[in-house]
């Protein structure tokens, strides 16, 4: 705050700037004071753990209390969850969130790019932070790996579940799946992802936050971070992952699930229609709560990211 803006080469327009952003932090200050104490308490870790099979996997582990894991969507990774992370360790939790491999800054293996995979990943970093009691919440693809996780795991570690926009039971229309979505959407995603993905990523962005729906603004910011966080992965990891989204069953996963499970999901999901999916898992697990957000997206927990949090700590609460 110190520093001036002087010399005959700043215009007006960069004086213009400069103030703005002056005044944007002396308004912001206030709400970032919890943020900054939360750094200064806790010795934030961002680190890695090397799997059975030899991948790396980046990792954040900050915090203390009850554990809560996150596993993303796809082709993202642990930063979609930087709103849940600083809220969630604020409240007195330890919150994790890892990149899947070929996601994010974790390794891009050629192979192991699937479900049984992605789960046996999950368990491995769980057993490595020797961790008990946690709550497990998945975003979409994060969802089925959350799931996977118990059908292969057990709920022994397990205290709880949420899933969000979550792909299970299965997202494949297929002859006992009538609701679900045809095979020629996912091709689409893979030629999308194949040929042209740093392009199809920023499309991607407006139907996943739902920025096609009247009354809903754009938020460049949230769209500039997808773009980032789905160009900082492997092309192959995210190309295998999506027949790991799209093609796997996980029916006998929720069966698996003995914990309270909260299901939330919009009901205006254009990338996981809610009808074949959270409709569908609510009745497969024993103890199911779903929750539905009225005109809400696949990316609710970012653009609706106060309600969903809270909604979440009453049910952990609970």
């Amino acid at each position: 705050m110190g520093n001036k803006i002087v010399g005959p080469q700043v215009n007006r327009r960069q004086a213009l700037i400069g103030g703005g952003v002056l005044g944007l932090g002396l308004v912001m200050a206030p709400r970032f004071g919890a943020a900054k104490q939360l750094l200064e308490q806790e010795n934030l870790k961002m680190t890695t753990f090397t799997t059975s099979d030899g991948a790396e996997l980046f990792y954040k582990d900050w915090g203390q209390g009850q554990p809560i894991v996150f596993s993303h969507g796809w082709p993202l990774s642990a930063d979609a969850w930087d709103a849940q992370m600083l809220f969630f360790g604020q409240n007195g939790f330890r919150v994790i969130a890892h990149d899947r491999r070929g996601h994010g800054r974790s390794s891009q293996p050629w192979d192991g790019n699937n479900m049984d995979r992605y789960a046996d990943d999950l368990a491995e970093l769980i057993e490595h932070l020797d961790l008990k009691n946690v709550i497990l919440i998945g975003h979409s693809t994060g969802g089925g790996e959350v799931a996977h996780y118990v059908g292969r795991h057990g709920n022994d570690r397990v205290a709880k579940v949420v899933l969000v926009g979550a792909v299970p039971p299965l997202m494949l229309k297929t002859a006992e799946n009538p609701d679900g979505t045809p095979m020629d959407v996912f091709d689409g995603i893979r030629q999308g992802t194949a040929y042209n993905r740093s392009q199809f990523f920023r499309d991607l962005t407006v139907p996943f936050y739902g920025f096609n729906r009247d009354g809903v603004d754009t938020n460049e910011g949230l769209q500039e971070s997808f773009w980032l966080q789905g160009m900082a992965g492997g092309i192959k990891g995210q190309y295998d992952c999506i027949r790991e989204f799209s093609e796997v069953d996980y029916t006998g996963d929720l069966k698996a699930i003995k914990v309270p499970t909260l299901i939330v999901h919009g009901d205006d999901d254009q990338i996981v229609p809610i009808k074949a999916s959270a409709h569908r898992a609510a009745e497969i697990v024993d103890d199911a709560t779903l929750k539905i957000y009225s005109g809400g997206g696949h990316g609710l927990a970012q653009l609706q990211a106060e309600e969903f949090n809270n909604d979440v700590l009453a049910f952990i609460r609970g």
